[in-house]
């Protein structure tokens, strides 16, 4: 017999913490071309022989802006850190454009884009990037209803099963 209803309780739990995470990047202002956004989502359950399992998928810096990376004056309670290398400026050209951020100098003239990235990336290698929790937060937060969640979903589900039997 399927477990139709505990593994629905479960595809719910992992559906609202990843549409907690999803409000959570919206109102911390992490939503700069929705990439982020648009990846997380639920995987399919797996089901083996030690139980059923879900996983959120993201995209893979995303991990980053949730646990934030440790910069080599200031330090966060992460496990990333710049250690002697600074971010990679190709990856933040597309994000400074979205972002709109076009500095002048002292006589009103922009500056080069390449020095501009380059002063992001410094600061970012010096100061690293805080940790937002938009995943974790949740998580920690909703951890506690799952067991109460699945529990519901089994004993319908043990009731249906008690039913086909008593039927026989």
């Amino acid at each position: 017999m399927d477990l139709l209803n505990t593994k629905e309780a479960l595809r719910q739990w992992t559906q609202a913490v990843v549409d907690q995470a999803k409000k959570n990047l919206i109102t911390q202002d992490k939503v700069v071309s929705g990439n982020l956004m648009d990846s997380l989502k639920v995987s399919k359950l797996r089901e083996d022989a030690t139980g059923l399992s879900s996983q959120i998928e993201m995209a893979s810096y995303g991990e980053f802006i949730d646990k934030g990376v440790s910069g080599i004056k200031k330090k966060y309670q992460t496990p990333y850190s710049y250690k002697k290398k600074m971010p990679p400026i190709s990856k933040l050209d597309k994000w400074v454009v979205r972002r709109g951020i076009a500095p002048r100098d002292d006589k009103g003239r922009f500056l080069p884009r390449k020095s501009v990235l380059f002063m992001i990336a410094r600061g970012i290698y010096y100061n690293g990037i805080k940790p937002s929790l938009f995943l974790t937060k949740p998580y920690e937060s909703m951890r506690n209803d799952l067991p109460f969640q699945l529990a519901v979903g089994f004993t319908e589900d043990a009731r249906a099963i008690l039913k086909l039997e008593i039927e026989k």
